[in-house]
């Protein structure tokens, strides 16, 4: 095992992601060879550790996956002389119900790795009392390495002297401050942040991050408290669903797993990046077309419109398997209305009507226990996922593709479709359950 550090925090927006940015960028400078972790679902936040840090950053995830596939994950660090994980939520936050490995806390992630953690704490407000959330953090369980803080926003030397004076009294290690900046803040939208390839000036902003870093946080500190456990036991990663796979690949399609992709790679399937936006059709001879998630809403003018795609998309449906995940099944439907009410046609490939018009939130782990087969899956299959979308369900009349369920085993009513070879689900797929 590679050592290693989880970057958490108490709760979400307290500035983990800046730091965790200028952490990777500030190592990299400093010739290591970084490897980027996320612990939980989510596709933005890697895109943005691989712009910091050069190397694909990959998912933990105790819920979904079992002990083997994380060791496989773990696996990808081979190479690496650092691994750099960021936590998702507070650190100890999870589902209340055990999934394949756990319950899909940051925290978790952390102890079955080894990694000491860093918390990142926003002092903005309160001074000695910073302290008692750090204590309470660090002896909730005490099997749980923890390296000390980081302190952020803060707002002037004698607030900086006051906090650390109670993080002292509480035996907390404080590795860095960071004074209060408003040009931190990295843009958002619905989903969270925006991605990675929107944004204006990424570069810079990366560099800006390190260098405020460097300023502010004891570097070699940081390096000397990384510790590793001992190695997992590995497993290869998922395998492909097909041996050539066209797969739809730009601003509107972009979120898929990087587990995923090296999984199909490495057992030697070919996958072959398209882009819709652009108007081009999948490989015809490609054995399956995979349309990811991503950001169809914003885009809905331009696919329409976008016929070598959508023709390209219909002949290959004729023959052979189409799947698509939360967006991208979005566009394999009749229509899609945006956020200002207007209808743009879609593929038509099922009867799926979406709007996001008056949005209504979905977010949750999902179970689905397949009614029929789909690219990759059996009839009968098991699969973990998760689903996070802003879209309110019109009409999903085609026949359903899984009964689905949440972390705690209730049914949701985003069954996913099935017509004919194409198949779609609202949940992104992290991984089959093991037997």
């Amino acid at each position: 095992m590679t050592n290693g550090l989880m970057i958490s925090a108490p709760a979400s927006g307290t500035g983990k992601t800046t730091v965790m940015l200028g952490l990777l960028r500030a190592l990299r400078d400093d010739g290591l060879v970084v490897q980027p972790y996320k612990s939980g679902p989510d596709y933005i936040d890697p895109a943005f550790h691989l712009a910091a840090a050069g190397r694909a950053s990959f998912n933990f995830d105790t819920w979904a996956m079992d002990g083997n596939l994380l060791g496989g994950v773990a696996a990808q660090s081979q190479g690496a002389d650092i691994c750099v994980a960021e936590g998702s939520m507070g650190l100890f936050d999870g589902v209340a119900t055990r999934g394949q490995s756990g319950f899909g806390s940051s925290a978790e992630t952390a102890l079955a790795m080894g990694w000491p953690v860093i918390l990142v704490i926003d002092v903005g407000g309160q001074a000695q009392s910073a302290a008692a959330t750090a204590l309470g953090f660090k002896s909730y369980n005490p099997d749980l390495p923890f390296a000390g803080v980081i302190l952020n926003r803060v707002a002037s030397p004698r607030h900086e002297r006051l906090t650390r004076l109670g993080m002292e009294r509480a035996g907390v290690k404080v590795l860095g401050c960071l004074p209060r900046r408003g040009d931190l803040k990295l843009p958002e939208r619905h989903l969270g942040l925006i991605q990675a390839v929107e944004h204006p000036d990424l570069e810079a902003a990366i560099a800006g991050y390190a260098d405020f870093l460097r300023e502010n946080v004891d570097l070699d500190a940081i390096r000397a408290v990384a510790q590793a456990g001992p190695a997992l036991d590995t497993h290869p990663l998922p395998t492909p669903p097909a041996q050539r796979i066209a797969l739809a690949r730009d601003a509107a399609f972009s979120f898929t797993y990087p587990h995923l992709l090296e999984g199909w790679r490495a057992a030697g399937a070919e996958v072959l990046p398209f882009s819709p936006l652009a108007d081009e059709a999948p490989e015809p001879d490609a054995d399956l077309v995979w349309l990811p998630g991503g950001y169809p809403e914003l885009h809905g003018g331009t696919l329409a419109t976008a016929h070598t795609f959508l023709s390209g998309l219909r002949k290959h449906a004729k023959t052979k398997p189409v799947h698509g995940e939360c967006g991208g099944y979005m566009v394999l439907g009749a229509g899609l209305t945006d956020k200002d009410g207007t209808r743009h046609e879609m593929a038509g490939l099922f009867g799926l009507e979406t709007s996001f018009e008056k949005r209504k939130f979905h977010l949750g782990y999902r179970r689905a226990v397949l009614d029929a087969p789909m690219p990759g899956f059996a009839a009968g299959a098991a699969l973990r996922g998760h689903e996070f979308h802003y879209t309110t369900i019109l009409d999903e009349p085609d026949e359903p593709l899984a009964q689905v369920s949440d972390a705690d085993g209730n049914p949701v009513p985003e069954t996913g479709s099935r017509r004919g070879h194409v198949t779609g689900t609202f949940f992104h797929l992290i991984t089959g359950e093991t037997a």
